[in-house]
């Protein structure tokens, strides 16, 4: 059996208010992917299984990372985050915040509360979500060698918490603290998937790629 190593997209549009114009890289985001891939190769990584959303951030980044014609699954894909905070500003007045330091403390009270069932009409409910979650990394599985999965923050956030048994502060806290492009490895341990290996940013920690350590 072998491992999965997920990792999020590059940087994209950060000025982005909705989630069409949030979909694709950014310039930086394109050159965090290609010093990724640029790493792997350089270490020689070995992953035979590629898989990716169907995002356009998804896909470029693997493009950008020179993965070779990745298997794109839907369920693979981020949350519609601004259209449920869009809702969540409708429905109980929370404003969608314009800065970092406000999505810190409205990503947790927006997962709460979509956890929770307090945000109507949502694009797919939070138990929607961690099916959907759980589904695609069973059928991902490790069987046939090591896979690499690119994929988006609140996705591996939600896979941190299904292995970890995370509550949804907890998740939050974890969704946030994910860079671009960061390498995020699960490996079974018994019968279910552990993590190993979270955050890693290798291929940017030398001093003159420390700017390219994005959140956002």
């Amino acid at each position: 059996m072998s491992h999965i190593t997920l990792v999020r997209h590059g940087q994209a549009n950060t000025a982005a208010r909705d989630e069409e114009n949030y979909d694709k890289l950014s310039a930086l985001g394109h050159q965090q992917a290609r010093w990724l891939g640029a790493h792997l190769r350089d270490t020689h990584a070995h992953h035979p299984r590629v898989y990716c959303g169907t995002l356009v951030r998804h896909v470029e980044t693997a493009a950008s990372m020179g993965l070779p014609e990745p298997i794109q699954d839907a369920r693979l894909n981020e949350i519609e985050y601004f259209n449920i905070a869009k809702l969540f500003e409708e429905q109980h007045g929370e404003v969608v915040p314009t800065d970092r330091e406000g999505f810190v403390e409205h990503l947790p009270k927006t997962f709460a509360a979509w956890a929770g069932g307090e945000i109507r009409n949502t694009p797919e409910t939070f138990a929607a979500f961690e099916t959907r979650v759980s589904d695609a990394l069973h059928d991902i599985g490790t069987e046939g060698g090591p896979a690499i999965v690119v994929t988006s923050g609140g996705l591996i956030s939600m896979v941190v918490r299904q292995a970890m048994g995370l509550d949804i502060p907890s998740m939050a806290r974890v969704a946030l603290a994910i860079m671009n492009t960061s390498m995020h490895r699960l490996h079974p341990i018994g019968p279910q998937l552990s993590p190993v290996l979270f955050n890693a940013v290798p291929h940017l920690e030398a001093p003159d790629r420390q700017f390219a350590q994005t959140h956002l």
